[in-house]
């Protein structure tokens, strides 16, 4: 399955006043870009070289096409900001803002996305990069950063609304199992403290793959305080949408970054994620962003569908009772 990305406008699409402001942070005139693909955004995302021979990346926003994006690249470029130089980032060069375009001008990485479907090396490279990331001292300057459980309590309650608006259409599985869904993702909110730096929003088009087998994390808005290995498992996640039969499973028993992470824990955030995207994919698209309900929905399918398989491990390895309803054993909840 290949991603059905937002079309974004390039460089040559910015307003002369915005490019030469650009050009201004550079030191010299842009002679090439490239417009890269990938992500939600309608903004730029290029990469440019400057006469000078200085290479950097490009992502530029105003509210005409989408009202919300200028507000998150603002976030974004105070953020990538303070992100010391050890973290596995790109670095902040500079931003221009003339109140309606917003664009932040980040060093350019020498790497692409990882494989779609996922590759088991470079999910390594990407878990290593995280296990980095939960072992580092949040950053000086990003104290100020919300807690995880916070950020993510009214997307974790997504099954409350569900009942109350049922989806036209919605896995069977789901529906008979509501009231166990729900108090699963209200366990995996309670498991998301902790004191690592949270990135959030790691998929595959936020990660780059250098030549060196090293991993990079962009796109920062979204960064919080909590859990060694939230991200981790999010990418797991992002793994299955595109691999539903990946062993995830294997890696999860193997990996560090998993290390803290016991079952009825991976079991509540699975559930969690599951509400929070099932429930946003049914509202109508954001302006510019045509096909980001679509991909929610793919992975909400795939958190749901890969925590009915583990509960149906549970069962078959537990003498506990299982409150879960099978009985819809015809939908696999993919």
């Amino acid at each position: 399955m290949e991603p059905e990305w937002s079309t974004r406008i390039r460089w040559t699409d910015l307003p002369e006043h915005v490019r030469v402001g650009i050009e201004q942070i550079l030191g010299s005139p842009v002679v090439e870009s490239m417009g890269q693909q990938g992500g939600f955004s309608p903004g730029t995302a290029d990469r440019v070289r400057t006469a000078a021979g200085l290479r950097a990346f490009v992502k530029a926003v105003n509210p005409a096409l989408n009202e919300a994006s200028p507000a998150i690249h603002r976030k974004e470029a105070a953020i990538t900001a303070a992100l010391p130089c050890t973290l596995p980032a790109a670095s902040l060069i500079g931003k221009f803002d003339d109140g309606d375009w917003i664009a932040l001008v980040l060093s350019d990485v020498e790497g692409n996305h990882p494989h779609i479907p996922w590759r088991t090396n470079e999910l390594t490279l990407v878990l290593d990069a995280l296990l980095g990331l939960a072992r580092m001292p949040i950053p000086q300057g990003l104290e100020h950063l919300p807690e995880l459980s916070q950020e993510l309590s009214d997307e974790f309650g997504g099954w409350a609304r569900i009942r109350a608006d049922l989806p036209e259409s919605c896995d069977p599985w789901i529906l008979g199992n509501l009231d166990c869904l729900e108090l699963l993702a209200e366990l995996g909110l309670s498991d998301l403290g902790g004191d690592s730096l949270v990135h959030t929003d790691v998929r595959a088009d936020n990660v780059l793959i250098t030549r060196d087998n090293g991993a990079i994390l962009v796109d920062w808005p979204w960064a919080c305080v909590g859990s060694g290995w939230f991200d981790a498992l999010t990418v797991l996640v992002n793994v299955r949408v595109f691999d539903p039969i990946f062993d995830v499973e294997s890696v999860l028993q193997s990996h560090p970054v998993f290390a803290t992470a016991d079952a009825s824990s991976v079991d509540g955030l699975l559930s969690g994620l599951g509400a929070y995207f099932i429930d946003i994919a049914r509202r109508p698209a954001p302006l510019g962003l045509p096909t980001v309900r679509v991909f929610q929905q793919q992975q909400g399918d795939a958190a749901m569908g890969w925590l009915r398989q583990r509960i149906s491990a549970h069962s078959q390895t537990s003498s506990i009772d299982n409150p879960f309803n099978e009985d819809n054993e015809d939908n696999e909840g993919e």
